[in-house]
């Protein structure tokens, strides 16, 4: 078998696990790849490179896929997902004073986002009224699950981000930095740099992904889609390996191997320990609360990575309620294109 070299960028995030097994364990060696991963530092640098092809495929965001097929935002570059890459993953994280004051005003259980988002409200309406700014929060994309995520959970006290709440876009790198700093007063991100801001002592997970979004189609496998077509002995190699890398993760047995292929110095570089306890769903809160168990918090089994176009779907009703597209027939279809399920046989193995 001729070896096939490929570059693939991802962002240091735990749902980059199953490109970082592949390429760490000897996965993709055994399907015949030489798998080269590039660590970016932004999204719209990871997307922009793989539009002029520097990169042959990606870790990307699933909305930012339908906004580069779309031209939603910028250049018009088709994408096609033959696999997703996880479900979930992501956390709600207030700064430490934040979350003092929500949970000093929350008339209920903070658990219940609906509670906690009118206790944002009455935080909001109480800081106009005294003269003070707008509070800040960050998503790690404006195209994201992130940005929806907060603007879903705001709409439940009548909140509108961008207007009641200013919206920043931060890298996830920076999240925990622009957090402690005071830059913003919350942000909305993916696995650990949520953890890695409770363990600092800067925040408080508010809300996992999950309570707001059950499924939720986090990041997939880009390509562009014209290269899907033309490089199909590429494509079917990395799936396979991904496939397999899929089954070997979904397994507790391989946690502990995995957090530490996660934590080196040119994955996550963070602590193994810290890493694995995600990977089991152990979830530290902060804010004087014990750690939660949450055993969905992030799935890389068969069933997550399988490519459904009803993603489209949800993802677009997602976009239109923050005002992002007008989900049109054409559009839709469009948009459910991207999902190829190339790697159905593949994931039934």
């Amino acid at each position: 078998m001729t070896t096939l070299h490929l570059r693939v960028g991802f962002m240091p995030l735990v749902d980059a696990a199953l490109l970082i097994a592949a390429a760490d364990s000897g996965i993709a060696q055994a399907h015949g790849l030489a798998l080269e991963l590039v660590r970016d530092v932004s999204w719209s640098n990871l997307r922009d490179r793989l539009h002029v092809r520097l990169l042959d495929a990606a870790h990307m965001l699933a909305p930012a896929a339908i906004a580069s097929t779309l031209g939603i935002g910028g250049v018009t570059a088709p994408m096609a997902a033959p696999l997703m890459l996880n479900l979930n993953g992501n956390a709600l994280t207030l700064s430490a004073r934040r979350f003092e004051e929500v949970a000093r005003v929350a008339m209920g259980d903070l658990a219940d986002p609906s509670i906690s988002a009118q206790a944002l409200a009455t935080l909001v309406s109480s800081r106009k009224a005294s003269g003070l700014p707008p509070l800040a929060f960050a998503a790690v994309f404006g195209f994201s699950c992130h940005t929806y995520l907060l603007h879903d959970w705001m709409a439940l006290a009548g909140l509108r981000l961008g207007e009641d709440i200013r919206l920043t876009i931060v890298p996830p790198v920076r999240t925990v930095e622009a957090l402690a700093s005071g830059e913003v007063d919350g942000f909305c991100a993916g696995a650990p740099w949520n953890t890695l801001a409770v363990e600092a002592g800067v925040g408080a997970i508010l809300h996992c992904g999950v309570d707001l979004m059950p499924d939720c189609p986090e990041k997939l496998l880009a390509w562009r889609a014209d290269d899907v077509e033309r490089r199909s002995e590429a494509v079917a190699r990395l799936n396979a390996a991904l496939v397999e890398a899929s089954h070997w993760a979904s397994n507790e047995s391989n946690w502990p191997a995995l957090a530490r292929m996660l934590a080196a110095p040119d994955r996550l570089a963070a602590a193994p320990a810290l890493i694995e306890a995600i990977l089991c769903g152990e979830i530290v809160q902060g804010g004087g609360r014990p750690p939660r168990h949450v055993p969905s918090y992030i799935r890389f089994d068969a069933a997550a990575i399988r490519p459904d176009p009803a993603y489209a779907d949800r993802l677009l009703a997602a976009m239109a309620r923050a005002g992002h597209v007008d989900a049109t027939p054409d559009l839709v279809e469009r948009a459910r294109a991207i999902f190829r399920p190339f790697a159905e046989e593949l994931a039934r193995r």
